[in-house]
């Protein structure tokens, strides 16, 4: 893994572990799930800021500028209702669409991507096998 692809794997970590950890506390908020989600709006500015930087610097990369485009739709979504206009069931919710596209990124600039779905399609003849029982 080169070095630009190694810091933008590093950087995606470390935002889908900030989110995560935004999303276990909010879970363990001792609040009803009705009540409004008090999140730090700052924080989840910096993050914001911090995956718009990281989506930059990802242009040459693809398979990972998606995903990146994708969890900062959903960021912008959770700011634009921060703080207060949401109860925690879909704070959680806006949370999880930010930590999903962040997920593949990190696969795609590990390179785990692609050898996992390659190892989950059957080639043609291992389906022929498969389908005749052999």
């Amino acid at each position: 893994m080169n070095t630009e692809r190694s810091q933008l794997y590093y950087t995606c970590v470390f935002l889908h572990v900030s989110f995560q950890a935004i999303q276990n506390s909010v879970a363990t908020s001792p609040r009803r799930d009705d009540t409004p989600c008090w999140l730090d709006a700052q924080t989840l500015r910096m993050l914001l800021n911090e995956l718009q930087r990281c989506r930059q610097e990802a242009a040459p990369f693809k398979a990972v500028s998606q995903p990146l485009d994708t969890a900062i739709y959903h960021c912008g979504l959770l700011m634009a209702q921060c703080p207060a206009a949401l109860n925690r069931q879909l704070c959680q919710h806006h949370l999880a669409a930010v930590m999903a596209p962040l997920k593949e990124a990190t696969a795609q600039l590990s390179g785990s991507a692609s050898r996992t779905s390659d190892s989950h399609v059957p080639s043609p003849s291992q389906r022929l096998r498969s389908w005749l029982g052999g």
